[in-house]
């Protein structure tokens, strides 16, 4: 099994956030709720090489914020937008 690329977390993000009313989930929130959502591999659960105590496909939820100026980002995109602590779908960010 594959590494999940950043663009499929992404995705899973985007399905999520549309669930919920608010429209918002705070990073803390999202790492929780990932894995109920996908098969993580043993690549994915690695230990992540430039962020402590967290897994590789930790830094990829926070990575979506961190390559927002990255064509084919969900935040360049316009699919997410990055709010204070967490990612938001476009629109939402005025109703929290």
């Amino acid at each position: 099994m594959s590494r999940i690329t950043e663009a499929e977390i992404a995705d899973i993000v985007v399905a999520y956030l549309n669930e919920k009313t608010s429209g918002q989930a705070s990073i803390k929130e999202l790492v929780n709720e990932i894995p109920n959502r996908v098969k993580l591999s043993a690549e994915d659960l690695a230990p992540s090489p430039t962020r402590q105590n967290e897994a590789i496909w930790e830094q990829q939820v926070r990575n979506i914020t961190s390559h927002k100026k990255s064509p084919g980002n969900a935040i360049y995109e316009g699919k997410l937008i990055a709010i204070s602590g967490g990612l938001a779908l476009p629109g939402s960010e005025v109703a929290a």
